[in-house]
């Protein structure tokens, strides 16, 4: 028996781990009848922007066929993680001829699995980053403002609060937001200072103009589902098995990439 063990163990080829994939989840039936219209007031600025901004690239991934073999061998608990089928598309399984009667189990770690949607609401005024004004109460005639960023800002978004291993959290998070509100998402976004836009607000006599310039991001909340997976060999045959499964609820922002929310006020005095 010992030597049927080593002889397994030897031709089976696992490489090393680290795993996200997506096997894509219907959003629930709210955000299916939500649409997401962008108001009239946020401009896209990506060809205006200083600053280029990295296209965020979602983390879709395809199972290889020994991938989704395994994948629907974990029965009531699905798997969505990228990086975990990043891991079992990099894995080869080799069973020797003299297999009969071998058991084995390998602890492939504690994964967060998959993440359910429950919320997807936009902010189109996340976070300020720019204040242009006019001071136009001695001028006689109406005075332009236009938009220009000042300072460069950068504007991070994040889970709302800390959770086991958070960066694959925050790629399927994106992934469900993406899905449902068609925007372009990024946890990361600059503005670049001299960044400008050529529509103009008027600004009467005996008044002050404040153009206010806002980052939007979208508020994602669900569960995660987390748990312990072991990837077990019996009779030939292999298989994923989840243990010790957990749920928690999680939410996060996150800023709509080369995305501005203008909010314009003229007046006696200054907001």
């Amino acid at each position: 028996m010992k030597r049927f063990i080593a002889i397994a163990i030897i031709c089976l080829i696992i490489n090393p781990f680290t795993v996200l994939a997506a096997n894509e989840e219907k959003p629930n039936d709210n955000q299916d009848t939500k649409v997401f219209e962008v108001p009239n007031s946020v401009l896209n600025i990506a060809k205006d922007n200083t600053f280029t901004n990295p296209t965020q690239e979602l983390p879709y991934l395809q199972p290889s066929e020994l991938a989704q073999k395994l994948i629907e061998t974990s029965e009531k608990v699905s798997i969505e993680n990228p990086d975990l089928v990043k891991i079992l598309n990099e894995s080869a399984i080799q069973y020797p001829k003299l297999a009969i009667g071998f058991r084995a189990s390998v602890y492939l770690g504690e994964w967060p699995l998959s993440y359910v949607s429950e919320s997807t609401e936009v902010n189109w005024e996340y976070q300020k980053v720019n204040t242009n004004y006019f001071d136009n109460r001695g001028g006689t005639a109406v005075q332009k403002l236009t938009y220009n960023q000042e300072q460069q800002k950068k504007i991070s978004g994040g889970l709302t609060a800390k959770i086991p291993n958070s960066e694959a959290v925050q790629k399927m998070m994106m992934i469900k937001a993406a899905e449902v509100t068609k925007l372009p998402l990024a946890f990361d976004t600059v503005i670049g200072q001299g960044t400008k836009k050529a529509q103009t607000y008027n600004i009467s006599p005996k008044q002050v103009g404040y153009l206010y310039s806002f980052v939007p991001a979208v508020h994602e909340a669900g569960k995660v589902t987390y748990g312990e997976v072991y990837l077990t060999f019996k009779g030939g045959k292999s298989k994923l098995e989840v243990r010790n499964v957990t749920q928690q609820g999680i939410g996060a922002w996150i800023p709509i990439q080369d995305h501005l929310s203008f909010t314009f006020m003229a007046g006696n005095q200054p907001r």
